[in-house]
């Protein structure tokens, strides 16, 4: 009786442990830092996960140690009870022993597997934030007791990891890098899963982290009228090259922007200067989220794109519709 009980504790302590370890891998962040402001119990889940390899150190000690009871008290004492029987159906004293000794390991493999991990293993993942929240104050208390010990396996495993070139993290990513994404749409387009439309908007809102508007400014040079120009001059601009917005130039220098809605109730030979507008300059080098977050902030839809290279001429522009075009392929907008 005293050994059904304490492998019943024992096999409960290993579930407690996989369950841990797994329902921290597989917790969303954000959603435990949005209970953490009424839970206890979410708040040290989440200070679990800010030290997952001191934690899985923990769960990893706890599951050991299970594997180690189960092996010391659980099987001799099976293997103490079925030999006795098999030596009753006739069998001699050493083949009842080894059939008693095959059939206890057996018996508490199968226990630890699919009771003591399975089991609670596929609970935690199904139940993420839920298993680590209702479990992370035990856990918490554990490693408590046990940090200097979890300490020292987690050094030595990490100074085994720099040997061979490996740099430890103690927090898991938060998310799949554009990469394993990009990956990911390409496999999703190649197995039919995805439209191919869907596919090229996709890779190329992921082409957006990298890609800098240098490489989106047309070959063509911008659309610009003469600081001297009139409003005639620039509506008859507009209309040739179909754009709304048009630079205004001192030579090989923009100095100024004048849309063309502007110019509609003004005489055709008014001056252009209380109509220009100031620029917003922006690096070549400026990739395309950190130029999108810029024109938003300032209300832009078009930018200057400075330190091109190249011999000197008009600089180079991008409009909120370049950036668009690049992401939705087939938006047909005029800047």
């Amino acid at each position: 009786m005293v050994v059904a009980v304490a492998t019943v504790l024992i096999i409960a302590a290993s579930a407690f442990f996989v369950a841990v370890e797994f329902a921290l891998m597989a917790a969303k962040k954000h959603r435990l830092e949005d209970a953490a402001a009424s839970s206890r119990s979410a708040r040290a889940a989440l200070r679990s996960s800010s030290e997952l390899t001191v934690l899985l150190a923990g769960s990893q000690l706890g599951i050991t140690i299970s594997v180690l009871a189960l092996g010391a008290i659980t099987k001799p004492a099976v293997h103490h009870w079925l030999t006795p029987v098999f030596e009753g159906w006739g069998a001699a004293l050493w083949l009842a022993d080894v059939a008693g000794f095959v059939l206890a390991l057996v018996v508490v493999t199968f226990l630890h597997l699919v009771v003591g991990e399975m089991a609670p293993k596929s609970w935690a993942i199904a139940h993420p934030e839920r298993s680590a929240t209702m479990l992370a104050i035990p856990m918490r208390a554990f490693m408590w007791a046990t940090r200097p010990m979890l300490r020292l396996l987690n050094d030595a495993a990490n100074w085994c990891l720099r040997r061979v070139g490996v740099d430890p993290v103690d927090e898991m990513a938060a998310g799949q890098d554009p990469a394993a994404l990009r990956q990911l749409v390409e496999h999703s387009a190649n197995v039919g899963a995805l439209d191919a439309s869907y596919s090229a908007q996709l890779s190329g809102a992921l082409d957006l982290e990298t890609l800098t508007i240098g490489e989106l400014v047309r070959p063509a040079p911008p659309t610009a009228v003469p600081a001297t120009a009139r409003v005639a001059d620039v509506q008859a601009a507009s209309r040739r090259s179909g754009h709304l917005r048009i630079l205004v130039a001192d030579g090989d220098d923009a100095i100024g922007l004048v849309h063309v809605r502007d110019t509609l109730e003004e005489p055709e030979d008014a001056p252009l200067g209380p109509l220009t507008r100031p620029l917003l300059r922006l690096p070549a080098d400026t990739t395309v989220y950190a130029a999108l977050a810029r024109m938003r902030e300032t209300s832009n839809q078009l930018a200057v794109v400075t330190d091109l290279g190249g011999p000197p001429r008009l600089p180079g522009v991008v409009t909120v519709a370049d950036l668009l075009r690049r992401l939705l392929p087939m938006a047909d907008q005029r800047a």
